[in-house]
């Protein structure tokens, strides 16, 4: 099923497949701001209630599956590449930091909505150029960024295509705020839930939440994140934290995701990423929401501004002119 529809004033596409449905709002970065498991009730991200819509306008990346382009923070709001000069608006005054991206916002076309028997496909398209100049302005590359979401009754596959339209090399970082429901189904509280996330060091942060210089082992409250026990995601405490990505072994094979699992009836929420993802930020707005945020990047935070480690440490990369770039996830409940 596909259906166009108006929510909350603004033009949403509604799709289901199997036990799946979703809701794509393309205006406001094609963020998908709804995934449901409808037969286990199992709501998987972060939707804003209508009392909660003009906040999703003003801060789109607390809510579904934002894009980020680049993620996090850079700081001082610029960054040089090949001699360029990028700038941002500040947008931290009290850390002089630009974050979250120039992309979260903008206003994706749907190009593809298909229906087959296995699975719905919606795409949806951004372009950036000298005549929409709200991303090149600050970031002058031509460029066409591609979303494509596939429902089936496996879930969610959800990729990112870039493709570089512009003469010069392209900087790419991109990241997703993504905020899971805990709890994600009716019933209990936040102590029932697990967090597990395919951890490798945590990344020491400064008092402006940038990488410093030193990455250290899983410990402290951070101790049983990568394992089986996980750690209580809400209501003890602030998350902000940031993490290497390292494969972990779930029922028996190896995975990069971040799972939350109810403890009490044993369903979980799996979000699953692709090689192209080498870091995690970890936050939870302060501890006392019903959400978390489990956010896979490319790159580290304010990479850009780090080109005195190498690439290989901080995953900092372009595209070349004509070349592409994809990003893939994975969302599901059982």
């Amino acid at each position: 099923m596909i259906r166009s529809i108006e929510w909350n004033v603004m033009h949403a596409v509604e799709f289901s497949k199997g036990d799946y449905t979703a809701l794509l709002i393309p205006g406001v970065g094609a963020n998908l701001v709804r995934l449901a498991n409808v037969r286990l009730g199992i709501e998987i991200l972060r939707t804003p209630k209508p009392e909660e819509v003009e906040n999703f306008k003003i801060r789109p990346h607390v809510y579904g599956l934002p894009l980020l382009l680049p993620p996090n923070r850079i700081a001082g709001a610029r960054f040089e590449f090949e001699g360029r000069e990028y700038r941002f608006p500040v947008t931290i005054p009290t850390e002089g930091a630009f974050h979250h991206g120039v992309i979260k916002s903008q206003p994706f076309m749907v190009s593809k909505a298909i229906e087959t028997d296995d699975e719905v496909l919606i795409e949806a398209r951004f372009y950036s150029n000298a005549a929409n100049d709200v991303i090149f302005r600050d970031f002058p590359h031509e460029f066409k960024c591609k979303m494509i979401f596939r429902l089936s009754n496996r879930g969610l596959e959800h990729s990112v295509v870039f493709f570089n339209r512009s003469d010069r090399d392209m900087p790419i970082g991109v990241g997703y705020h993504t905020p899971l429901n805990v709890p994600f189904m009716p019933g209990g509280t936040g102590d029932d839930y697990r967090l597990t996330l395919s951890a490798g060091e945590q990344w020491l942060l400064t008092e402006k939440y940038l990488p410093g210089e030193q990455r250290i082992a899983l410990s402290g409250a951070f101790e049983h994140l990568a394992d089986q026990q996980g750690i209580i995601p809400t209501g003890h405490g602030a998350i902000s934290a940031a993490f290497t990505l390292k494969p972990i072994e779930i029922d028996g094979k190896e995975y990069r995701g971040a799972i939350i699992r109810n403890i009490v009836n044993g369903h979980r929420v799996f979000y699953r990423v692709d090689d192209r993802a080498r870091y995690w930020t970890l936050w939870n707005n302060g501890g006392e929401v019903p959400w978390i945020c489990p956010e896979p990047m490319s790159w580290a935070t304010n990479a850009p501004n780090m080109r005195n480690l190498p690439d290989s440490l901080t995953g900092f990369s372009f595209i070349p002119p004509a070349g592409k770039w994809s990003m893939t996830s994975w969302l599901h409940a059982e």
